[in-house]
């Protein structure tokens, strides 16, 4: 049987820190600690298993060496201190986290969409309105992702499930065909706006993409920094609203279609919505549903947690038999995540909590000596977007960096941490342009035959630039009136 090293390059990266000598003012089992969670990330970016599987075996792992790893021999020495029970109750922690439940929730929502079909309905509506000219159909594209990723957390689901699905249809009408010289007639400018667009919708809204909540969540462990959803689309709309104006009309010159307009678009799209009929008593309950959620979501804070409105939210979907209870149980993402999150936020709050982050920030601090927090936050913002070139996964890059950049970001004098906090987070969604593994839905488009390699990485490599460029030059100035 042939060994997979992916296997054991996360045990070897553990084992290998555990026997370094622990740094000069961090405390041995803090670096323990350090060396397991070295490991988890070494397997959330190698992917030997599942993410989640990772995870839970991280967690496993500190809960049975937890008197050695986790607990400080001041903590041990305290009488009555069981640290069976305390490494118990940490290892469980994630799951008792209220956004991991909201990132379960909306993952549901996601699956409304689907089972009653009101998802394809608003992309063909909008295809058919808006098709006759390539360019308008690429807006009709990016409005559909729009509509659909405040309630959408996976933009996997939104855009591969969802968006793909119709849109490769499309190009065959115009004779253009995947893996052909013909896929530049029209497909090419199709899947590359639907990746580009699901990548700024993803920035735009907190519940656009998952990892931005398990971003908030650890902003909130590491610095006692919380941002609500309407913090975020308050912080992200004008980036969002502007990038999404030009985004369609910029890949029509940057990336030019040869096919200019036709018929053939809106007339499938008609063909196809009067297959579906009128809408059914489930798509009608779910867009109730639905504008009720955003609705509490934007000025129900006060008296009602964001997560009590999903976890609600989808009681009344199977309720009203939007969805059936075996459609819950039977959504394997959804559950995937849910332990992939609850582990995770488990483990990135220990490292606040045995004192890596605090010695970390004093470490790093010295080197940032002499940058003004302006000139800080700009370097940070650009490392963090283009280092994952180095990451296949976005959650990974959240729990592996932002403990980190919030923890230099914490050690320069002047720093609003506010302020960077929401600069880091920000980038998550538009990261995913980069590379044809950045993001959920880049394999699916990255696949379809109409994005070679060369153009996909180019692309990726002058959009992202793009895209960093004016959050920038939007958000910095932006932000700083808001914090």
């Amino acid at each position: 049987m042939k060994l997979n090293w992916k296997l054991f390059a996360p045990l070897a990266v553990g084992v290998a820190i555990a026997l370094s000598p622990a740094p000069e003012g961090l405390a041995p089992h803090a670096w323990y600690y350090f060396a397991i969670f070295a490991g988890v990330i070494t397997g959330l970016v190698l992917e030997p298993l599942p993410g989640a599987a990772v995870g839970l075996l991280g967690v496993a792992v500190v809960m049975v060496l937890a008197p050695w790893v986790y607990f400080s021999p001041e903590q041990l020495a305290k009488a009555g201190f069981k640290p069976a029970s305390e490494a118990i109750r940490w290892g469980l922690s994630g799951f008792s986290n209220t956004t991991v439940w909201l990132i379960f929730a909306a993952f549901m929502f996601a699956l409304g969409y689907d089972k009653s079909g009101l998802g394809k309905r608003i992309a063909l509506l909008l295809v058919k309105a808006m098709g006759r000219r390539t360019l308008t159909l690429g807006y009709a594209v990016t409005i559909a992702d729009l509509i659909l990723a405040p309630f959408t957390p996976s933009n996997t689901a939104r855009s591969g499930g969802t968006i793909y699905p119709v849109i490769r249809n499309l190009p065959a009408l115009y004779d253009s065909k995947p893996n052909d010289p013909s896929a530049r007639r029209i497909g090419s400018y199709l899947m590359w706006t639907a990746i580009a667009a699901t990548s700024v919708t993803s920035t735009m809204f907190l519940t656009g993409l998952a990892p931005n909540l398990l971003a908030i969540e650890l902003v909130k462990k590491t610095s006692s920094i919380e941002i609500s959803w309407m913090q975020w689309i308050t912080a992200m709309a004008p980036f969002g609203f502007v990038m999404l104006l030009v985004l369609p009309l910029l890949v029509y010159v940057l990336y030019p279609p040869v096919v200019k307009g036709g018929s053939e678009v809106p007339d499938w799209a008609a063909g196809e919505l009067q297959k579906l009929g009128r809408m059914s008593w489930r798509e009608i309950v779910l867009a109730v549903l639905v504008v009720i959620a955003l609705g509490l979501w934007i000025s129900g804070g006060k008296f009602i947690d964001a997560s009590a409105v999903a976890v609600t939210v989808v009681a009344l979907m199977v309720l009203f038999g939007v969805v059936t209870w075996d459609d819950v149980l039977g959504n394997k993402q959804a559950w995937n995540v849910l332990v992939w999150f609850g582990t995770l936020v488990a483990l990135a709050a220990g490292l606040a909590n045995v004192g890596f982050v605090t010695w970390f920030a004093k470490a790093v601090g010295a080197y940032m000596e002499g940058f003004s927090p302006l000139t800080a936050m700009v370097a940070l913002t650009l490392v963090f977007f283009f280092i994952h070139y180095m990451f296949a996964s976005i959650t990974a890059h959240v729990t592996a960096v932002i403990p980190v950049m919030l923890a230099v970001g914490s050690a320069i004098p002047g720093m609003n941490m506010p302020q960077f906090a929401m600069m880091l987070v920000g980038t998550l969604g538009i990261m995913g342009i980069l590379t044809p593994y950045a993001t959920g839905p880049s394999p699916v488009y990255y696949g379809s035959g109409y994005l070679p390699a060369r153009h996909y990485w180019l692309l990726g490599a002058v959009f992202g630039v793009i895209f960093i460029a004016v959050y920038l030059l939007v958000g910095v100035p932006w932000l700083g009136t808001l914090y």
